[in-house]
């Protein structure tokens, strides 16, 4: 059985993961340590106490983001007109990235562990979309994930957080993948 965390360490704790989701968010996965101790306003000795590597509190964080994801997708799902689910789904996925880099650049980032489900979610949101002939019989997941991933990267890399941008890049995914 593990032993009780003090209240002292898990308020750290929590300072932590609080500052690394705002500091990622914002910067994006470059971010440092050291940005995310002096927001919690802790050492990066406290950091590392319970994250050994800047990996592990970013697949932490990302861990939490990826579920927000997937409950979104799962919610899209049930939607009754599925293509529209599909269309409005992407749409708000580019919305959100616009203000958070952490999300943009975790969906696009090998290391980061957690977008199986969603991905998989995502494969049977297309899959019930198709066929209302809005979408290209051959969509898959990994078309999705490369438009928007190549999107992200590129508005990622020219620092544009502007979401009308973004959404438009999401229109234009949305157009790639119509028959």
């Amino acid at each position: 059985m593990r032993p009780r965390q003090r209240a002292d360490a898990r308020r750290n704790h929590d300072k932590v993961v609080a500052a690394a989701h705002e500091v990622f968010s914002e910067n994006g996965l470059h971010a440092s340590m050291t940005q995310v101790a002096e927001r919690a306003g802790v050492t990066k000795a406290t950091i590392y106490r319970n994250y050994p590597t800047k990996e592990a509190l970013i697949n932490a964080v990302a861990r939490h983001q990826f579920h927000l994801l997937e409950s979104r997708t799962q919610a899209a799902l049930s939607e009754p007109d599925a293509y529209e689910a599909f269309a409005a789904y992407i749409i708000d996925l580019f919305e959100w990235m616009a203000g958070d880099r952490l999300l943009a650049d975790a969906l696009s980032e090998a290391t980061v562990v957690g977008p199986a489900p969603v991905i998989e979610l995502i494969s049977q949101l297309i899959d019930a979309a198709k066929p209302s002939g809005k979408l290209r019989p051959d969509t898959s997941a990994m078309d999705v994930r490369v438009l928007v991933c190549g999107a992200v990267l590129q508005l990622n890399r020219l620092g544009n957080r502007e979401p009308g941008v973004w959404r438009r890049y999401g229109e234009m995914t949305l157009a790639a993948l119509r028959p």
